[in-house]
């Protein structure tokens, strides 16, 4: 798959105020950058097998009443790998307004996934999510080479709308800032943002501030405060971070002559 406003009709709202149907959909089937997630949905990067059953039920229940149900019903879907079913639902999903929706239909058009490759209607897709705001749109069409995104400064452009809210959005961003794609390399911004979608649990912005507090990038140095974000973002898959607490329990590396790394010492 390839890498992923908020839209200004609806915004999220509390799980207390939600139907049933919809808040068993969103605890199963929430997808954690989805402008479109609750704030107080904790959201799943993969929907587990034993819940599958429990999110097609559910998600198709609360679907007619709610865009973010369809989406998350086209979640399901894929994660039972009934790909007619999922494009069917990404589709409505779209039509309402949905741009993570935009987002999957345009990879399965990118990459032939159950449908005829199509590019441009990928690159549609993504525009359409791009110009939105969604972050997984702006990155899909520069990956693309299309589109307003294969300008980075327009990139930072659209990003800002959706980091206002969104953690995925605050994070492509920061990521952007820091290494200085698109305009100015400015590692306090940066910092600031990681730590805003690190705050929302984003794994890889969990990631990003440990290695800023370890080096002082941005703001002050601190090692424990590093090694924590490190492991909140381990705990969450994230592959760096795990290396990162490797790297902190083994820092010192014994070598031989020719400069190979024979073993390291661990604490």
């Amino acid at each position: 798959m390839l890498i992923v406003t908020v839209t200004a009709a609806v915004a999220p709202t509390p799980l207390a105020a939600q139907s049933a149907d919809l808040v068993l959909c969103d605890r199963v089937a929430a997808d954690p950058a989805d402008p479109d997630k609750p704030a107080d949905a904790k959201g799943v990067p993969d929907i587990g097998a034993s819940d599958i059953a429990t999110a097609i039920k559910f998600c198709r229940n609360a679907a007619n009443a709610s865009r973010r149900a369809m989406y998350q019903l086209g979640r399901a879907y894929a994660a039972n790998r009934q790909l007619p079913e999922a494009m069917a639902a990404w589709r409505k999903a779209a039509d309402k307004g949905s741009t993570s929706a935009m987002v999957e239909l345009g990879v399965l058009y990118g990459t032939g996934a159950g449908v005829a490759r199509d590019e441009a209607q990928a690159r549609k897709l993504f525009e359409r999510a791009a110009q939105a705001g969604n972050p997984r749109g702006i990155s899909n069409l520069a990956a693309l080479g299309g589109g307003a995104s294969s300008d980075p400064a327009r990139a930072r452009e659209l990003l800002s709308k959706g980091a206002e809210t969104n953690a995925e959005a605050q994070y492509q961003l920061g990521m952007m800032l820091a290494e200085g794609n698109g305009g100015t390399k400015d590692d306090a911004a940066a910092r600031a943002l990681f730590e805003k979608a690190a705050a929302q649990n984003h794994p890889g912005a969990l990631e990003r501030m440990g290695a800023f507090a370890q080096e002082g990038r941005g703001g002050p140095k601190d090692a424990e405060a590093a090694k924590t974000y490190y492991q909140r973002a381990a705990a969450l898959g994230d592959e760096d971070a795990k290396k990162a607490l490797e790297r902190l329990r083994c820092p010192y590396a014994i070598k031989d002559k020719r400069g190979n790394v024979v073993t390291n010492l661990c604490f």
